[in-house]
């Protein structure tokens, strides 16, 4: 028997017997004079929005960051862990870009926070170590004693940390302090000086000298350090700091003061009258420091701006007759053969602009550009002991340096790094960002303090 579908009536389909009303199916609908519902509505809509937003910048993001990475070359014989550590650093510098753009936040201290957060770990401290939070002279140290007994007193390291004079801080230099105050038996004092842009040529050098000169002063009375056995040193722009001081200092009248034995430089940032030396060409674009970014962080330190980039990696801020001066110091043909070899070509003088020239000059002064110094104030200097990296865009400014020095009389240890990569050391004992290379390149600081 088949069955009737399109029966209306009640009972058994097809049967005939009494008729039912036809089921209407309802619409969904929404009463929009309902508060409750025009809310959901709301909400539904911020959500999208933010989503979509957020879609949006991410794609901004990995746009800018691809766009940066291509721009970069990892050479052959480093680690290529260097890509994700440029990745990760260039995401950060990013990020704050867009943030500075809308207003938000200023992207050198966004970088800075980041920075830190990224390359700092408290970890407990190691059996025959002691670490203290001071102040000497009203800058912050951090003082690492090692607590094994010494049969006299022990030598000291006054060091400050790298970061362009803009960023890095205690905290970011604390593993290389603890490897070298554990391994050398060396008390280490760490500075804590005040960064730019908010703070300019000459604070950082001016707190660099009231903290040394202090830890000097108290050396023997509060330390157990014999104050004539005290260095000072820093990596890149710590390491430009205390290649001045030692200037500085040396040059002071005050016999009765006490000066630094050694100044340690773990490839230091020298000079700012020549961007197109054979290593700035060679690593223009090698993690983690880019070429461009020197010029960066030279007119933060001295101006706070960052307008004038381009022109001062033209080098339209030096006059012809001072790029002719400092040539003399600065000529490639100094190098060893197999630097040059490795593809250089000489750049022609860029048009001199006076303007330019008057707000950075202080730039090209010895407390700036160490390298710069006249050979009276280079001859009255410590011994050296200079660190270079082959894949480092400030390799020649070390080379050039310890040559300068040789030929004046001071006695320098020159150690060039052939697979290292400028900021490395900062990659010791950092988890999945450390590299092998980074405990060699320490290894090579810590012999030469134990000769102190």
């Amino acid at each position: 028997m088949g069955v009737d579908f399109n029966s209306q009536e009640e009972g058994l389909p097809g049967s005939g017997k009494g008729k039912r009303k036809p089921y209407h199916y309802p619409l969904a609908s929404v009463n929009l004079n309902n508060p409750a519902a025009s809310m959901d509505i709301g909400i539904a809509i911020f959500i999208i929005g933010l989503g979509a937003l957020a879609a949006a910048f991410c794609l901004l993001l990995i746009g800018l960051v691809y766009s940066e990475l291509m721009d970069c070359d990892v050479p052959h014989g480093v680690s290529a862990k260097l890509h994700m550590v440029h990745c990760l650093l260039v995401g950060v510098a990013v990020i704050g870009r867009i943030l500075d753009r809308l207003g938000l936040c200023n992207q050198v201290r966004f970088t800075r926070w980041c920075t830190g957060l990224i390359m700092f770990r408290r970890r407990p401290v190691p059996d025959g170590l002691r670490i203290k939070d001071l102040t000497f002279a009203e800058v912050p140290v951090r003082v690492y004693e090692p607590t094994a007994p010494c049969s006299g007193k022990r030598r000291g390291l006054v060091y400050f940390h790298g970061g362009g004079w803009v960023s890095g801080s205690i905290d970011t230099s604390e593993e290389v302090c603890r490897y070298i105050a554990t391994k050398s038996e060396t008390t280490v004092v760490s500075v804590g000086y005040r960064l730019a842009p908010e703070h300019r040529y000459p604070t950082q050098l001016d707190d660099c000298e009231a903290a040394t000169c202090h830890f000097l002063s108290v050396a023997a009375a509060s330390f157990g350090v014999d104050p004539g056995r005290v260095a000072v040193g820093g990596d890149s722009a710590g390491g430009n700091l205390a290649a001045a001081l030692c200037q500085r200092l040396a040059g002071r009248q005050e016999g009765h003061l006490l000066a630094p034995c050694a100044q340690v430089l773990i490839y230091p940032v020298l000079q700012m009258a020549d961007f197109n030396l054979p290593s700035y060409q060679q690593n223009h674009a090698v993690p983690i420091l880019l070429r461009a970014r020197v010029a960066f962080y030279f007119l933060q330190y001295l101006c706070g701006e960052a307008y004038a980039c381009q022109d001062l990696l033209e080098g339209k801020h030096v006059p012809a007759e001072l790029q002719l001066h400092y040539g003399r110091w600065l000529d490639p043909a100094d190098l060893p053969a197999e630097i040059r070899e490795r593809g250089f070509k000489r750049q022609m003088p860029s048009a001199y602009d006076c303007e330019l020239y008057h707000c950075v000059k202080a730039g090209l002064g010895a407390e700036v550009s160490p390298l710069l110094a006249d050979a009276d104030a280079l001859r009255a200097v410590p011994p050296a002991f200079i660190l270079t990296c082959e894949h480092d865009v400030l390799r020649d400014d070390g080379i050039f340096y310890s040559k300068r020095l040789e030929r004046l009389g001071v006695p320098v240890t020159w150690h060039n790094v052939p697979d290292g990569f400028h900021g490395i050391i900062n990659f010791y004992n950092q988890g999945c960002l450390s590299f092998a290379t980074a405990e060699r390149v320490l290894e090579s600081v810590v012999d030469y303090v134990k000769t102190l």
